[in-house]
């Protein structure tokens, strides 16, 4: 498989705190790879740093490269409003636009972007919905108030918000942490079903989930990056005792 994202010595701070140290790792195209670790150990920044949000926090500085498709997505000829449009990102609690219908939701990208012939953005909304495993559940009452819609349904109308500007990659912070597990066995299978066209990267607590949805783990512990290898490996063999101790419970 192709490496779609290629990590090297990346590092990130808050003011003079670093939040990650010296982390290396590849991401293979059309995989997902699962972010675990305890609370504080970097997850979160590792995927903010992967597309330049985590910049524009006050005082957040980052160090080293990310290479998307061969190319650094840090070097002063990136755009970052354009790498964040090729890598996408699905936050912990949903964030449907308050005011907006759902149709609206996701259209508001493809809006900002320059869509806008109705027909254009009718079939945009409805192909996202359906990627999104939504449809069936809203195409009758497009034009209500997102907020009207259950949690597990807000947040994959934000997965259909981030599938309409068609990125390459999707970056998903704990998805599923504020979710029942009925809308959690959505976003899973959710998650198998679009990496066929997308590179997914997901941040998760829940180790069993880890091992559920994702190719590749990596295990974070204190700003660094401990092991990575296949999900399967990770488990079943891990290399490291820190990794063993993790994922049998024995912190965390």
């Amino acid at each position: 498989m192709a490496k779609k994202l290629v990590i090297e010595h990346l590092n990130a701070w808050f003011d003079n705190i670093q939040a990650l140290k010296d982390i290396n790792l590849d991401i293979e195209e059309n995989s997902v790879t699962a972010v675990i670790g305890p609370s504080g150990c970097g997850k979160t920044t590792f995927v903010r740093c992967l597309n330049r949000i985590h910049e524009v926090v006050d005082k957040a500085k980052v160090s080293g490269k990310v290479l998307l498709d061969g190319k650094d997505i840090y070097s002063s000829d990136m755009d970052p409003v354009l790498v964040r449009r090729r890598i996408g990102m699905v936050f912990q609690k949903p964030n449907p636009f308050p005011t907006m219908s759902i149709f609206e939701n996701v259209a508001a990208g493809l809006k900002l972007n320059g869509l806008k012939k109705k027909n254009e953005l009718a079939d945009a909304v409805e192909r996202s919905l359906k990627m999104a495993a939504l449809w069936d559940e809203v195409k009758d009452k497009l034009y209500k108030s997102a907020m009207a819609l259950s949690g597990g349904q807000q947040q994959r109308l934000c997965i259909a918000r981030t599938i309409a500007l068609e990125p390459e990659i999707i970056l998903m912070d704990e998805p599923a942490s504020a979710l029942d597990p009925i809308s959690t066995a959505h976003i899973e299978e959710l998650i198998q079903q679009i990496k066929e066209k997308y590179t997914i990267v997901i941040v998760t607590h829940n180790m069993q989930q880890a091992a559920r949805v994702s190719d590749y783990t990596g295990f974070f512990l204190l700003g660094e990056l401990i092991e990575f290898n296949k999900t399967s490996d990770i488990f079943t063999n891990p290399k490291d005792k820190r990794t063993e101790d993790y994922i049998t419970g024995r912190f965390g």
